[in-house]
């Protein structure tokens, strides 16, 4: 669906859940970025058999979720490749943040480009959701 939330059929079900990747927050998918971690995420997932560790439910209704495939975290790749922000904790910066300081550093993905990259909370509070809501 875009670079932070997949589209699974679990083992035990026949219809897709919506699985918000726990732990990451990726570009809306109308920023600037967002259609590169779209497509990062569809390199990473699609048709491919991951494991999903439901941990929550967001407040959109979505599944949150570790997922792997074999023993590649995505949530850690995504961020590992500046594709994506490590989610911000009140009590830290998440399991991620020393993907993320390396991926600003050698200025990859997101952080290639001279400006800062708007993270999604900043992004929607100056142009409001890409879904409108």
């Amino acid at each position: 669906m875009d670079g932070d939330t997949l589209l699974v059929v679990l083992d035990d079900q026949h219809e897709p859940v919506k699985v918000r990747v726990k732990d990451i927050d990726a570009p809306e998918s109308c920023q600037p970025g967002g259609e590169a971690a779209r497509e990062a995420m569809i390199s990473l997932a699609l048709r491919q058999r991951v494991e999903v560790d439901l941990v929550a439910e967001d407040v959109y209704g979505r599944q949150v979720a570790r997922v792997m495939r074999g023993e590649l975290d995505l949530g850690a790749e995504m961020v590992r490749t500046g594709m994506a922000w490590a989610y911000r904790f009140k009590t830290g910066k998440g399991p991620y943040a020393r993907w993320q300081r390396q991926a600003q550093q050698q200025r990859i993905g997101l952080f290639a480009a001279k400006e800062t990259a708007m993270s999604p909370p900043v992004f929607r509070q100056f142009h409001g959701s890409c879904h409108g809501g």
